[in-house]
């Protein structure tokens, strides 16, 4: 299960921290990898549910990303 999802009882209340956002990335790159095995064995239909995954982690990186203030973000110069 994605390290995204949290119950709705918690959601709101869950930390995002440096650690929870590595773990998140990795997850990302298990999920990647997997869907382009099944695609690669012609069984893009077994993917579907990795790919939807996928797309609620990336769309919750994107929610954290537009909500961090610009001087929180850290940037590579």
């Amino acid at each position: 299960m994605s390290v995204v999802f949290v119950p709705e009882r918690l959601r709101g209340k869950a930390e995002v921290n440096q650690e929870t956002l590595q773990r998140l990335l990795e997850e990302n790159d298990q999920l990647i990898r997997c869907i382009v095995e099944y695609q690669s064995k012609g069984r893009a239909t077994d993917c579907v549910q990795y790919q939807h995954i996928l797309h609620r982690n990336l769309i919750y990186l994107a929610t954290i990303a537009d909500a961090t203030p610009p001087s929180a973000q850290k940037t590579t110069e």
